[in-house]
């Protein structure tokens, strides 16, 4: 943790009105909440009793599940993969057994879970575990090479009715029933095929197997030589008498049912044949009907939900929690039809792969129930009406709901699209992955406008609606392309008019490289018809990038959107693009080195056009160069010019190698009120440019202020120059008035544009603009402009354009994401670097608050979705599946404990049914016995040092019970404590007196058979 004690530091070049305050910054990196499906799961368990889910998985994780907003996540250090679950049955502990053959005692008593101790077996491999109900020992599987030979203990079960035996499963088929008490074998099974699972009758008289051939078998302890019943469920008698090859049944669940037949539950087994081409299978056999379940993904392990916790009562099955590798469901076992519950969690973030992401804190508070709303009509239909069974935990719904995260909409881009046909369009050219991944998303929250820019060089605008609507989507397409090559081939004028010339040579047939016809053509062709769409987000406009001399456009590289100003701006390494969304047309399209015009600050030669060919690169919108129904804008930048005559001798090498080796981008873009000239002495819409050389531009943009005029005139803008240059590529711009506070850009209220219309109140655009003069008393201060690149950071003085600050933030390393948030009433600027340092500075000071070495890069999955917002919170794409949030705020982590649900809730453990007088004179009840006479030490002795080593946990137990405890807690128990105990006197009571009841009634019959024969002989009775 760092606390700094920040004074207002400002050495401004001039004299400024800045207002001044002190304020201290207190920073600690904590992860809060994990979202999304558990990323390769291996295991589960669930807590009858506490009604909660755990999920293992290959990275050493655990998932905790409980009711909407109880959602935990808990890490083993060492990463090793969670082989097996146990719960400690309504005791708020988990076991787990991971592959370094290391167990687990995690306390679930608490927001936080935490390892009590730990054990980790030193000779043995860790194969299986089995925890009984209510016992505090623990059976533990192994597996031990002898004599060459592998014996791997797959499989632990103990006998329902007699807990002195535990049946015991090898892979290699074996099955040994093993008394405890006696320390012998009561027998042997030697089976052809090998066992997988075993699941026992509630009696404790038979079991099932599951066997490898899709065979189950049914054994009875009173003859154990040979199943009493062998049953193929998928498989059939073929025409020579053989059976059909069955893939193996991994695992059996038999479960019985008061009020019908049994429920036999098993996963595979279908016979090879009919299961080539299908999914994975459930097979669900209650009685004589068998109902299968495909399954989108292979099933890792499913468990079956019941009522009662002891496994020798009726099970009455209710549910069956099914894990998959990629989803998570639950089949609703009381409906005929066995459908499934609609699952509260979000755990389908992956249903497409996740490309980008973007965080938004502190949205207009309208605007998340018209998504919700929206966004419920989207859901499937068809699941169970009964409540979600996985309800344990508590967690109080208030303000705070940090911890849950819910589905508001989902929106396909491929709908605004084509489909294209076999041979067709060339977007699987230009990218081998889905041609409508999303690459980068901009969403105003105020005007409701969404702009998606997609992996084949197109942008989307969509506006959102409360109405259903049906229109065309307009369409621009823009020739944005620097040539790779100085050869020109013949055939690169002829079918462009625009660019033709005398001496061009004739065209080579369409479709072949170079052909004009072919590369005014983008990779997806856009629906040129009337469209019906749905309310919400509704497609308006898109431009695509087109392609160029048989090269396809490069990808788009940044992006910005403002509702006031009318404006879209992109741009990629070619150069710059700004669209009029309103007017629908193309405001500017202009190559990167036209951006800086006589100002350029390397001093690049401009290089002449390629011969046969003319550039088109300016401002304004040129004309369209065939005739089409879409509007074209062409634009060609010769950046590749001979080496020999493209630069000055006398240029130094370092401005020639960036000039020739790499492309110039656009990297960030940002609209907002600023000073677009040093002489400017008001504010006027601009656009800030940042490129990969770390060259920051501005240009001031000139919009009509009459709606009318907006709708009609067109807009100008242009180029004012370079106003200074950094370090690396620039990532982030902001701007901060004279106090300190964040300028927010402009916006346009949201009105729906299916609307209803009043004709005696037409709908006008209401804007809102944050000027930086509009809180200041004079306007003469300007504003301050925040930017930041790879490797720097600096603070601007607008007009002046004088730098007031600089910090270097790395200089081994690059930054990765960079994002001016809000945090404690004050500013900051916060940084992710590439070494897995996250940093925070002070604005507009650029002083270091916090530096912690957090995460590095690993996978540049985190690169694209790590991603600051305000609030001092942060998300990144964890794994493939899930999403990482966390908080680098002091008050944040303070306030998580009341904001994360409780895991255990003290819950009275349920009594075991009473069997009754005749059931346990003849052997019905479960034979207990104390299990400390044979594993404690008086009976066993001290354990081996060498067979394991206990390793404790990083809290002791007593800490481990204060940390849990707490004032609510302890009155909450004490509360059901004094309940339980009235109910357990009431009780009492009650049976006292129906027992003396039924001692008068029965020595009243005694007396009265006594009268009856007390004067018979014997041979009279």
């Amino acid at each position: 943790m760092h606390i700094f004690q920040h004074p207002p530091v400002w050495t401004a070049l001039r004299p400024c009105r800045f207002k001044h305050q002190s304020y201290v910054f207190v920073f600690f990196l904590f992860q809060t909440v994990r979202h999304g499906f558990p990323y390769q799961p291996t295991c589960l368990a669930f807590d009858p009793v506490q009604k909660i889910l755990a999920i293992g998985s290959r990275t050493g994780g655990i998932r905790i599940l409980g009711r909407p907003g109880v959602d935990c996540y808990s890490q083993h250090e060492s990463g090793a993969a969670v082989l097996q679950l146990q719960f400690l049955i309504n005791e708020g502990a988990l076991v787990t057994a991971c592959a370094d053959d290391t167990l687990h005692l995690w306390n679930l008593r608490q927001r936080r879970p935490a390892i009590l101790h730990s054990l980790k077996f030193n000779r043995e491999r860790i194969t299986f575990c089995h925890l009984p109900f209510q016992s505090k020992w623990l059976y533990v599987g192994t597996e031990r090479v002898e004599s060459s030979n592998i014996h791997k203990c797959s499989i632990i079960n103990d006998n329902l009715m007699m807990t002195t035996t535990l049946l015991i499963g090898f892979e290699s088929g074996t099955v040994v029933q093993w008394d405890l008490r006696a320390k012998k074998v009561d027998f042997r099974i030697y089976y052809d095929e090998a066992i997988h699972s075993v699941s026992w009758h509630h009696e404790g008289k038979q079991f099932m197997c599951s066997h490898s051939d899709g065979s189950l078998t049914m054994w009875n302890l009173r003859n154990t030589a040979r199943p009493i019943q062998i049953t193929y469920p998928h498989g059939k008698i073929l025409k020579d008498g053989r059976k059909e090859s069955c893939k193996p049944i991994l695992k059996v669940e038999y479960k019985t049912s008061r009020n019908s037949e049994p429920y036999v539950i098993f996963s595979g087994g279908l016979s090879y044949d009919k299961s080539g081409g299908r999914r994975p299978t459930l097979t669900i056999m209650h009685g004589k009907a068998i109902t299968v379940l495909e399954m989108d993904h292979p099933i890792v392990e499913f468990l079956v939900l019941c009522d009662t916790p002891y496994s020798n009562e009726v099970q009455d099955p209710y549910a069956v929690v099914v894990l998959l590798e990629k989803d998570f469901i639950v089949v609703d076992l009381t409906q005929s039809n066995f459908p499934i519950f609609e699952n509260p969690y979000p755990m389908d973030i992956h249903e497409s792969p996740v490309t980008c992401t973007a965080y938004f804190a502190e949205c207009p508070p309208d605007i998340i129930p018209i998504l919700y709303s929206i966004g419920a009509k989207q859901k499937k239909t068809g699941y169970s009406h009964k409540e979600w069974p996985v309800s344990g935990g508590t967690w109080t719904l208030g303000s705070q709901t940090y911890p849950e995260i819910i589905m508001l909409y989902k929106l396909k881009t491929s709908k605004v699209f084509e489909k294209p046909k076999a041979g067709e369009g060339r977007a699987g050219e230009l990218v081998e992955e889905d041609p409508y991944a999303v690459q980068m998303v901009s969403w105003c929250p105020h005007s409701r406008l969404f702009c998606v820019v997609g992996i084949s060089s197109h942008v989307i605008l969509y506006r959102f609606s409360k109405h259903d609507a049906n229109t065309q989507i307009v369409s621009l397409e823009v020739r944005l392309q620097s040539d790779s090559e100085d050869v020109i081939s013949p055939s690169e004028t002829e079918n462009n008019p625009c660019f033709s010339d005398p001496s061009s040579h004739s065209p080579q047939p369409p479709g072949s490289p170079g052909s004009g016809t072919q590369d005014s053509l983008p990779c997806l062709k856009v629906k040129n018809r009337p469209v019906r769409m749905p309310p919400g987000y509704q497609a308006e406009l898109v431009v695509q990038l087109q392609w160029v001399d048989g090269e396809p456009p490069q990808q788009i590289t940044s992006l910005d959107i403002n509702s006031a100003y009318g404006l879209l701006a992109f741009g990629n390494c070619n150069g710059l693009t700004v669209v009029d969304f309103l007017q629908k047309t193309i405001l500017m399209c202009m190559g990167t080195l036209d951006l800086y015009g006589a100002a350029d600050p390397y001093q690049r030669l401009t290089r002449s056009p390629r011969k046969n060919r003319q550039s088109t690169s300016g401002r304004g919108t040129p004309t369209p160069c065939v005739p089409h129904t879409h509007t074209h804008t062409h634009i060609h930048t010769n950046s590749s010019e001979s080496r020999e005559n493209s630069f000055s001798r006398s240029r130094s090498s370092s401005v020639s190698s960036i000039d020739r080796d790499t492309k110039e981008s656009v990297t960030t873009l940002q609209f907002g009120e600023s000073y677009g000239r040093k002489g400017n002495a008001l504010p006027t819409a601009c656009l800030w440019v940042g490129t990969s050389l770390g060259v920051v531009l501005l240009l001031p943009i000139s919009i009509p202020t009459e709606e009318e005029e907006r709708m009609e005139e067109p807009i100008t803008m242009g180029p004012s120059g370079t106003v200074l240059m950094l370090k690396g590529s620039v990532l982030r711009f902001a701007f901060l008035d004279c106090g300190g506070a964040l300028i927010q850009s402009p916006y346009e209220v949201w009105r729906d544009p299916n609307g209803p219309e009043d004709p005696d109140r037409p709908r006008r655009r209401k804007l809102v603009n944050f000027s930086p003069s509009s809180s200041q008393e004079a306007c003469s201060d300007g504003h301050l402009a925040v930017v930041c690149s790879e490797k720097q950071a600096k603070v601007i003085l607008m007009p002046t354009q004088a730098v007031l600050f600089t910090h270097n933030i790395t200089e081994s390393s690059f930054l990765l994401r960079a994002d001016v948030v809000s945090v404690c009433n004050s500013v900051c600027l916060a940084c992710f670097c590439a070494n897995g340092h996250i940093m925070t500075l002070s604005l507009p000071s650029l002083r270091p608050l916090m530096d912690i070495n957090y995460l590095p890069l690993t996978d540049l999955r985190i690169a694209r979705t790590f991603v600051f917002t305000n609030g001092g919170q942060a998300l990144y794409l964890s794994s493939p599946t899930e999403i990482q949030r966390l908080t680098y705020s002091q008050e944040m982590t303070d306030n998580l404990q009341d904001m994360l649900g409780e895991l255990f809730t003290p819950i009275e453990t349920p009594e075991a049914q009473n069997k009754g007088f005749l059931k346990g004179f003849f052997g019905g009840n479960a034979q207990t016995f104390d299990r400390e006479e044979l594993f404690g030490e008086a009976a066993a002795g001290k354990a081996s040092r060498s067979l394991a080593q206990h390793i404790p946990g990083p809290m002791g137990l007593e800490n481990m019970k204060a940390a849990a405890g707490g004032v609510v807690g302890d009155l909450a128990r004490a509360r059901i404590a004094l309940d339980q105990r009235g109910e357990r006197l009431g009780e009492l009571e009650e049976r006292t007196a129906l027992m003396m009841n039924s001692a008068e009634t029965f020595s009243t019959h005694a007396h009265q058979v006594m009268l009856k024969h007390k004067d018979k002989k014997w041979y009279q009775l």
